[in-house]
């Protein structure tokens, strides 16, 4: 797994098939024979720098083994008892055993599996789920396949993005989808962060049938408990297949019925594999055991009526410089720029690259390359995006754009850099920037698959330069040693930090800044201990609801059109037999002339100190919606 390179080839191969249907004359190997007309990069190693490669191997070094180790460790999903449980009590298999019985005997490209690591609310490893690429009966497909040894299968907030993640891989590359359910439902205590909102788990179902509606395929597997809404996965997938014994499938399990009902039930009676079978009609095929269940979903897709590209064999030449070196191309530290010509000359085929503008903006490397015999153009940055760099970027992925030839990026953009202090810096910044956005605005238009790799560091607002997840890319990778941030804290001197012996700067000024903001806060809140009724600290709170909903209907109207406020709040005194205190005093206060006149920092503290959850409950919360 340490050889970069191959793992790259290794991600090539696995999605360039699938970016042939959507450019039917992609890559075809017309000019084989021109190919080796390219200019040959100079990829050796200058001596002088021999002892930066050597620090960079060794944390390239460290940098895998601690990528290896964790890797192990969401390997083993929810733990040696959680496995226990799931194997011998349960009688089911793995989700990793399953993959193996489903998927070709080949290798898959597994995404995302980090997902789900050291978060606030602790780890949930691989988030819950395994998502990725493979080939079933040689079709190219995305599963989607829940741990049930992680909380019983429970989904996260974070199960959600990554499934998410998955389906939109599956529909932007026309990908057949499967589905292997084992999932006991939302996670209740983080239902707020991942049902009510468009892109929460509602938007998995959502995505269902928009894939039915462009006729990409849909298999699900019930080969576990499907409660609540794991329940709509197989339900709304084109065919589903259940497992006798193992597979159920319902909204509310037999503890809530026997809560709700007082009735005894047995999961098999309520939603089992005879249940949906014979009664509901829900499923499709019954199974009698998880080995007849992945020979039925092999066989389903074999009458897919799918006919398989054949699979060219396009001769290419290897680099002409080793693999393994490329660990010592990594880059330690993210100031610097790095050798992109070295690092090319180890991934693409006879280390050979026509270069598009190579004497201009040269921060940035373009051009074009094969890859194992694919064209592909390549855009590479080597630190600050320049003005130059930025159209000379533009420039190039549009003709990829129009040329209908895959882009990869190269991504290594530097810190931010120190702000302007004179007129002439500033209005640099101001061109760069209108350049930028050039850049920015032709990647977004290219119609043409994109994949971003992260060699380095990936900082600020050049990021998205460089084709960054924000900018949609079809694939998004890092290297180990990579970093992506806003900003890079390691190298901020400006702002100081307590208790860091490194740091620059005065310890007063940090002093000073603290009591500053600290005191203000205080000073606003009303800090000093006095005796206040109930009904005053009441009125206080109500003042500051008034005072923030007051601000939001300065920025958003809220009533219909053609209707005044005064109209509103007529309309609800007609419909309402009784006012809640609350209302009227915000409706009062709204017409008050001094309600013009609000600080935002006192709102926002008085609101934070004294917020009345009977505001929310009471069904009020129209207003905060709009913030």
């Amino acid at each position: 797994m340490w050889t970069l390179q191959n793992n790259f080839c290794n991600l090539i191969k696995k999605t360039v098939p699938t970016f042939k249907c959507m450019f039917p004359h992609y890559n075809k190997a017309r000019y084989g024979q021109y190919i080796k007309t390219f200019p040959i990069l100079d990829g050796s190693i200058p001596s002088v720098c021999e002892h930066v490669f050597e620090k960079n191997l060794r944390n390239s070094e460290a940098c895998i083994q601690r990528y290896s180790e964790l890797l192990y460790k969401v390997s083993k999903g929810g733990g040696e008892n959680a496995i226990l449980r799931h194997t011998q009590r349960n009688k089911k298999l793995l989700v990793r055993e399953r993959l193996r019985m489903l998927l070709d005997d080949e290798s898959f490209l597994e995404l995302s599996p980090f997902a789900g690591f050291d978060l606030p609310y602790g780890d949930v490893p691989a988030a819950g789920c395994l998502t990725g690429i493979g080939k079933i009966c040689g079709v190219w497909c995305v599963f989607m396949a829940n741990d049930a040894t992680v909380k019983g299968g429970t989904i996260y907030p974070i199960s959600v993005k990554k499934q998410l993640r998955a389906q939109h891989i599956a529909i932007q590359n026309r990908l057949l989808s499967v589905y292997l359910v084992d999932s006991g439902g939302a996670f209740l205590p983080l239902q707020a962060e991942l049902f009510p909102d468009q892109s929460h788990g509602g938007r998995i179902f959502y995505n269902e049938a928009i894939m039915s509606a462009m006729k990409i395929p849909q298999v699900a597997v019930v080969c576990g408990s499907c409660t609540a809404g794991g329940a709509y996965v197989p339900t709304m997938a084109e065919e589903t297949v259940i497992v006798d014994k193992i597979g159920t499938m319902f909204l509310a399990g037999p503890p809530l019925v026997k809560a709700a009902t007082g009735e005894d039930i047995s999961p098999e009676d309520l939603g089992g594999a005879t249940l949906h079978s014979k009664v509901s009609g829900c499923i499709d095929h019954f199974a009698s055991s998880e080995e007849a269940a992945y020979e039925c979903v092999r066989n389903i897709i074999l009458t897919l009526n799918y006919e398989l590209p054949q699979e060219e064999t396009l001769e290419y030449d290897e680099p002409l410089y080793g693999a393994e070196e490329l660990l010592g191309l990594a880059p330690q530290g993210y100031r610097y720029t790095l050798p992109l010509k070295l690092i090319l000359s180890r991934l693409i085929d006879g280390s050979r690259f026509q270069e598009f503008k190579a004497e201009y903006g040269t921060t940035l490397v373009t051009g074009f390359a094969h890859m194992e015999g694919h064209l592909v153009g390549i855009v590479a940055n080597n630190g600050e995006l320049t003005h130059d760099a930025s159209l000379k970027g533009s420039h190039f992925v549009q003709l990829c754009s129009q040329r209908s030839i895959p882009i990869l990026f190269l991504q290594n953009t530097a810190p931010h850099a120190a702000e302007p202090t004179s007129l002439s810096q500033a209005e640099n910044h101001t061109n760069r920037l209108k350049a930028q956005a050039s850049m920015m605005a032709a990647i977004a238009c290219a119609a043409v698959p994109k994949i971003t790799l992260v060699i380095g560091g990936s900082y600020g607002n050049e990021s998205y330069a460089m084709c960054g997840r924000s900018f949609d890319p079809n694939f998004l990778f890092l290297w180990p040693n990579a970093r992506v941030a806003l900003v890079d804290s390691r190298h901020i001197s400006t702002f100081p930090q307590a208790g860091d012996d490194d740091c620059i700067g005065d310890d007063s000024e940090l002093k000073f800044l603290k009591e500053k903001y600290w005191g203000g806060l205080k000073e606003l809140a009303g800090a000093r201990p006095r005796k206040r009724s109930k009904e005053r600290e009441q009125h206080k709170a109500h003042a500051a609801h008034a005072r923030f909903v007051c601000l939001l209907l300065k920025k958003t109207p809220i009533c219909g059109a053609g209707t005044t406020r005064h109209q509103q709040w007529s309309t609800h005194r007609d419909t309402h037999s009784e006012e809640p205190p609350l209302l009227h005093k915000v409706s009062n206060f709204l017409f008050h002339p001094l309600s013009n006149h609000c600080n935002w920092l006192e709102v926002l503290v008085f609101l934070a100190l004294s917020i009345n959850t009977s505001f929310i409950q009471q069904g009020h919360s129209l207003y905060l919606t709009h913030f």
